[in-house]
């Protein structure tokens, strides 16, 4: 495996007892053939790895496998399907030699072509919206025997073995993935820990051990049945009921306040609880009149409560954020606040007052309403509320479904938007790069010379990414001057379960992908 300085963890986990007693875990062998049920919001949007750069990654991880791969405790690649190294001081060639004697869960051949064939296909197909956007360095894969697989890419980017750890990487069957076009038979043959017995869509999806499968997961269950939830109330009912022995992607502010209540019905309940990496902050488009001047949006960033924002909102769970790279990722700062400092109207209206600015300013903030859950609109009227308060705004607010959301975004028609960010990776480069250039992840330019043409690459030639700090500390600078991006809160992560199932704390991997594996029912005494 290449060397890297370890990473602090992305969070320390902690399970918060709703119960009162006493329990201890079973040890592997006892606890292998348990089988265990989570319920869940978040259902793939596709069983083909080829057209999934999104919360599809969540049953990806757990039935195929990557060459490597972010153990629990790890936010470093790790070996999973094949031992990665660079080979050279630029962080442009990248070699991988498989395990010995992998292979799919039909019994054929996981080898070096296999891998090569993976890969390509994700680029030949092109989704829209798929993960091609993720190898933009990949100049092009070569095979040496059957076990040797080289990457070379077009540029240094010491960013790629993280790329090659997310579950858009996934390892396929060329027998079984057509080369130019998206699997559609309802069914999956990978490598991973577990094989997909049967799926249906929106609703179950049935996972057994794979026999054939070799790496790093150690399966703590016998298999594990996922049920799918349109809507979160349900899946706590669910939990509550027994039908269930665990939840994970959906939980309410509300239902998660509510399950640490000491209340009969939260009786044999448990709670998990991590910092999480995903993000919400809000895009300025300085094409738009509105907020082109920068004394206007560094008005909002001086209004901002973000105390007050999760405290009314979100009740605690989540908390302020101050930099586009969260707390547990590597050069997290505090930027915005000391910059800013605390929310201030006087001040607000001092800034506004040298840029000649003395009327209100008119604005429209819009969001979207099933994204991000049903707190967003919330969210927004608490903005509005915290603006016009200080007498220097007027806001008018408008939601759309993401579809027409991303539409508008996209053509540039919003002057303010929110949008939130789940990392791909757990890196400082993860929080700053999608964001920049010409053409983005926000649909918005934001052309900064100085971070894409300097402090980017610098960076990515880099492959000890403990040595970056200095290049993204100063990235967050030049956008805490540009104020393009505010940057508003970064979310926690929790994990309801059964008093009698233990894993919760080891089950999330660094980019809050639920590692199935981990979740074991335990013995109570």
């Amino acid at each position: 495996m290449f060397n890297r300085t370890s990473l602090q963890a992305a969070a320390a986990l902690v399970s918060i007892s709703l119960v009162t007693g006493c329990s201890v875990f079973s040890d592997s062998d006892s606890a292998g053939d348990q089988r265990i049920v989570i319920g869940t919001t978040s259902s793939p949007t596709t069983l083909d790895p080829a057209a999934a750069w999104d919360n599809s990654w969540e049953l990806f991880r757990n039935v195929f496998q990557t060459l490597v791969s972010f153990p629990t405790g790890s936010t470093t690649p790790q070996s999973d399907a094949a031992d990665c190294k660079f080979t050279d001081t630029s962080s442009r060639v990248f070699e991988c030699k498989l395990l010995e004697g992998l292979v799919f869960s039909n019994g054929h051949k996981l080898d070096a072509k296999a891998v090569q064939y993976s890969i390509e296909r994700i680029r030949t197909i092109n989704f829209k919206g798929g993960p091609n956007g993720m190898l933009g360095s990949l100049d092009k894969i070569e095979t040496v025997g059957d076990r040797t697989v080289v990457f070379r890419l077009n540029k240094s980017d010491a960013t790629f073995p993280f790329i090659l750890a997310t579950p858009a990487m996934s390892l396929v069957d060329p027998a079984d993935y057509p080369a130019n076009a998206l699997r559609k038979d309802g069914k999956i043959t990978g490598s991973g820990p577990y094989v997909l017995d049967s799926y249906s869509e929106r609703k179950t999806a049935e996972l057994t051990k794979n026999a054939m499968y070799k790496g790093f997961a150690e399966r703590k269950n016998g298999g594990v049945t996922i049920r799918y939830y349109d809507q979160s109330d349900a899946m706590v009912a669910a939990l509550r009921k027994n039908e269930i022995d665990a939840t994970y992607r959906g939980l309410t502010a509300e239902e998660v306040v509510a399950l640490q209540d000491d209340k009969p019905e939260n009786k044999g309940l448990q709670l998990v609880e991590s910092t999480g990496a995903d993000i919400r902050y809000l895009v300025f488009n300085t094409q738009d009149p509105s907020v082109a001047k920068l004394a206007v949006r560094k008005a909002i960033a001086q209004l901002v409560d973000r105390d007050e924002l999760v405290n009314r909102v979100y009740q605690g769970t989540a908390e302020p954020l101050y930099s586009m790279v969260p707390k547990g990722i590597a050069a997290h700062t505090t930027k915005f606040f000391d910059r800013f400092g605390s929310p201030d109207a006087a001040k607000a209206k001092e800034i506004l007052r040298d840029a000649d600015i003395t009327d209100p300013v008119e604005l429209t903030f819009w969001y979207t309403t099933d994204r991000y859950g049903s707190s967003t609109a919330a969210e927004f009227a608490e903005l509005k509320r915290q603006l016009e308060e200080s007498g220097l705004f007027k806001i008018t607010l408008h939601g759309k479904p993401w579809k027409e959301f991303t539409a508008g975004f996209q053509k540039g028609e919003y002057p303010v938007f929110g949008r939130g960010w789940f990392p791909d990776f757990p890196d400082p480069d993860n929080f700053v790069a999608p964001f920049m250039g010409k053409e983005n992840v926000l649909g918005t330019p934001y052309v900064s010379p100085r971070i894409t043409d300097v402090l980017i690459p610098k960076s990515r030639r880099e492959s000890d990414r403990g040595t970056v700090t200095n290049e993204f500390v100063e990235a967050q600078e030049i956008m805490v001057q540009d104020v393009r991006l505010l940057p508003l809160w970064q979310g926690k992560l929790y994990l309801a379960a059964r008093e009698d199932i233990g894993g919760g704390e080891r089950a999330l991997d660094p980019q809050t992908v639920m590692q199935l594996w981990e979740l074991e029912r335990r013995a109570s005494w």
